[in-house]
């Protein structure tokens, strides 16, 4: 078995680790969530996944399985939704931690502590996860890596013949995603994408009204996402590397360049070598709803406008504000996204709304409603009733997570709430939205060539570059 029995740093096997989960929850974040719980039903939404219940708790609730029916995790990116994810799938058990792997060290430490407090036994600790997959107990892996990562870590994964649970969105690039839905359709392993929204109970209830047919033909989706909590990342001079990061290896694929705060952690997001901004980060959420919604994958064309209006002089790349307009066979769909303020659609911070000839559906982690129409020709009734806003699930990610021990369990890929191919139709058409802004062009998808036609500056953002050493993988 390779890894390490002791906890302590020093004895961490190997040099490669990796950190950061898709949405780790900075310091600021969880003051502005606690500021809002009380008042905003979606952050205390948002709010009861991320917190969760204490780990003292999580360990009373587990009860004794035989260790021949035990499903054993390791988990690669190991802070934020990494975290999160972990601690959901140990309410579950007939699961086990038994493997981390982190570039820093402050965290793997911790997380072990923490590991250790839920299941009564401390994980083994790695230093690259190549050799952790090498571990022949292990089942399953979460990946709770930056963006950048996902690609690699998955492919490698699904190689070492694991199940896995990948954080969204599920590449960053849309070659990416195509790598990974191949690699997945050869091993045939459970793959779940952390949209975990799919496992939202107002979620089903609003797409069975929206299936229902009452609200006539639908003629435009909005997906939006206003985060007031977002956008506020001061320049900083570049330093070196914390002390116990190992931060060559937490670049990876990306571009070396010199440590700077502000690139790592939570806000590595808003930097293009690692992530694809508010586009990429809500956009997979609120595209996979919409898309699934419509029963819809491919865009004949995007075009998108916006830029760093909010605030010109942060130390970000990715834009602030953002309009993405996507035309479909039969309906158009519009995103759109704010960092540093809220207010979006319907009054909502964040949601989708199926427009149609009879009324408009919204739904968000608030909960779900129905507007009706007016029918002007025939005396100004309503064509529906209006449904007033509907009761939140706040189990979604607890949910999420048990539809894949479930899958696991049953070695049936075809029943996960959002499978890879679900989270790569998400992630593709945000990646276009990011492509189209790019290059400033309305740009045209091409299904059958899976490119963008003629258009050279839009299929040369296609593929990403990788760097020191590292290999785009081939299937």
């Amino acid at each position: 078995m390779i890894g390490c029995q002791s906890p302590n740093s020093q004895h961490i096997k190997g040099s490669f680790l990796i950190y950061r989960a898709d949405t780790s929850l900075s310091h600021q974040q969880n003051r502005i969530i606690d500021y809002r719980k009380n008042t905003n039903k979606e952050a205390l939404w948002t709010n009861s996944i991320f917190s969760g219940m204490p780990l003292s708790a999580i360990s009373s609730m587990r009860k004794y399985v035989s260790p021949n029916e035990k499903i054993n995790f390791g988990l690669i990116g190991c802070k934020g939704m990494g975290w999160a994810d972990m601690k959901s799938i140990l309410k579950n058990s007939e699961t086990d931690c038994i493997a981390i792997c982190d570039v820093d060290e402050n965290v793997l430490n911790n997380r072990s502590n923490n590991v250790e407090e839920v299941t009564g036994k401390k994980p083994l600790l790695y230093g690259d996860y190549r050799e952790m997959l090498e571990n022949k107990d292990i089942d399953a892996v979460v990946i709770g890596t930056p963006d950048h990562w996902h690609c690699l870590n998955l492919v490698h994964s699904l190689e070492a013949e694991k199940h896995a649970y990948c954080e969204k969105p599920i590449s960053n690039s849309i070659a990416e995603a195509n790598i990974m839905l191949k690699s997945a359709k050869k091993h045939n392993k459970c793959v779940q994408i952390g949209q975990w929204q799919r496992s939202g109970g107002q979620y089903k209830e609003a797409l069975d009204y929206l299936w229902s047919g009452k609200l006539g033909d639908i003629r435009l989706v909005k997906v939006w996402a206003y985060q007031g909590w977002y956008g506020w990342v001061d320049n900083k001079p570049d330093t070196n590397p914390p002390h116990g990061v190992n931060y060559n290896m937490w670049l990876g694929p990306a571009p070396m360049r010199k440590f700077n705060q502000n690139r790592f952690h939570f806000n590595f997001r808003w930097y293009w070598d690692y992530a694809g901004g508010l586009m990429t980060d809500w956009g997979v959420h609120e595209i996979d709803i919409a898309l699934y919604g419509m029963k819809a994958k491919d865009p004949i064309s995007i075009m998108a406008s916006g830029g760093k209006f909010g605030y010109p002089n942060q130390d970000t790349e990715t834009p602030d504000t953002l309009q993405t307009i996507y035309k479909y066979d039969n309906f158009t769909m519009l995103w759109e996204h704010a960092n540093g303020i809220d207010g979006g659609n319907y009054g909502k911070g964040e949601g989708i709304a199926f427009i149609g000839n009879n009324g408009t559906l919204v739904v968000n982690r608030g909960g779900w409603e129905v507007i009706p129409e007016r029918d002007h020709r025939n005396g100004g009734n309503f064509h529906i009733e209006k449904i007033p806003k509907q009761s939140v699930d706040f189990n979604a990610l607890d949910a999420h997570t048990k539809n894949f021990i479930d899958c696991i369990k049953n070695n049936d890929p075809n029943s996960l709430n959002c499978g890879i191919e679900s989270g790569s139709i998400a992630a593709i058409n945000a990646h276009m939205g990011n492509i189209a802004y790019k290059t400033g062009n309305k740009i045209y998808w091409n299904k059958e060539r899976g490119n963008f036609g003629y258009d050279y500056k839009a299929n040369s953002l296609i593929t990403p570059k990788y760097n020191n050493g590292w290999k785009l993988p081939k299937i």
